[in-house]
């Protein structure tokens, strides 16, 4: 007999329509790839949302496993870097997107996607942070190359009781940086205080249409948020600062001018998390590993099941979820 695992399917009929559901599947569904992993831990991203609800074109290969991040451990592997009870994490690639991804018991996946889980970090504590906590870190690199440091005045960070915003927040204060947190949710302003901002203000300081430059209050930033907010960001940066655009909460479009870039010789830093070198991604995780104050992981995550990841996917796209959702296999 052929043993059988739970994994969640997004569909798709003639019509174009989308559907998701549970069902079962075997080794023999799993896709091409050297190393096979059972998945202990997964997350919940905005990313997910959208797979999971159809309300963006993330998924492109059906059927499909979404789910783009997972930990777990090797149970085979046909890869130099990797032996059968490795612990590991994957971000990105394509799961979830175009690869079988993270919401089954198992998966198959390139070895060269993966990284070590750190040591004396759980699978659980690696999706408390996942994705979206690696593309925090992957932001607050780039402000560093930058030289965007602590000095040059206070930092931005948009969507901030989101995952990616709530993950920058603690590591940028723990940095020394006093964190502005822009959010639509200021009832989050305790749940963001403890994290470590030092000010709130509402988004819709940064929603209106935006001028082609406003009042310098920062030096830096991550935005999550896109569209409006990130033009009203980069308006309102000071001369030589730098914001790291990583996320698309509000929109993909970008109704800004040059005058912050060639008035203030502002930056506007590119953050990709998905195809991001795997030196890149180490460090990443390096720096998660001594740079976010694990104390805060229990504050910043909650834990649900596997029967509770559809829900969750349409309670993220709807505004519902703070900080990190961790799916505990």
């Amino acid at each position: 007999m052929t043993d059988t695992f739970k994994a969640i399917l997004v569909t798709r009929g003639e019509d174009k329509s989308q559907s998701v559901g549970v069902t079962e599947l075997t080794d023999a569904d799993l896709m091409e790839g050297d190393v096979t992993v059972r998945i202990e831990a997964t997350t919940v991203n905005y990313k997910d949302g959208l797979a999971i609800t159809g309300k963006a074109p993330v998924v492109r290969r059906f059927p499909l496993v979404p789910g783009i991040d997972f930990a777990g451990t090797v149970v085979s592997s046909d890869h130099p870097d990797w032996a059968r009870g490795d612990k590991v994490i994957l971000n990105g690639w394509g799961t979830g997107e175009t690869h079988h991804g993270a919401y089954a018991e198992k998966s198959r996946v390139k070895g060269d996607w993966l990284v070590p889980l750190p040591d004396g970090m759980s699978p659980r504590d690696a999706m408390a942070i996942g994705t979206a906590g690696y593309t925090a870190m992957l932001s607050v690199m780039a402000l560093e190359r930058h030289e965007i440091t602590p000095d040059r005045g206070p930092v931005i960070v948009t969507g901030a009781a989101g995952g990616v915003g709530s993950v920058a927040i603690s590591i940028l204060s723990k940095l020394g940086y006093h964190v502005i947190a822009s959010t639509g949710r200021t009832s989050e302003a305790d749940f963001l205080k403890d994290l470590g901002a030092a000010e709130i203000i509402d988004r819709n300081e940064l929603s209106g249409p935006a001028k082609p430059l406003a009042k310098e209050r920062w030096a830096g930033g991550v935005d999550a948020v896109g569209s409006t907010t990130l033009a009203n960001v980069l308006s309102m940066t000071s001369y030589g600062g730098a914001i790291a655009a990583c996320g698309l909460a509000q929109g993909m479009d970008l109704p800004a001018s040059v005058a912050p870039f060639i008035l203030r010789g502002v930056s506007l830093l590119g953050i990709d998390s998905v195809m991001a070198p795997k030196a890149l991604r180490l460090e990443a995780w390096r720096r998660i590993a001594t740079d976010l104050d694990h104390a805060k992981l229990s504050a910043l995550s909650v834990a649900i099941g596997f029967d509770d990841i559809l829900q969750a996917g349409r309670d993220i796209i709807d505004g519902k979820i703070r900080g990190r959702v961790v799916v505990e296999m």
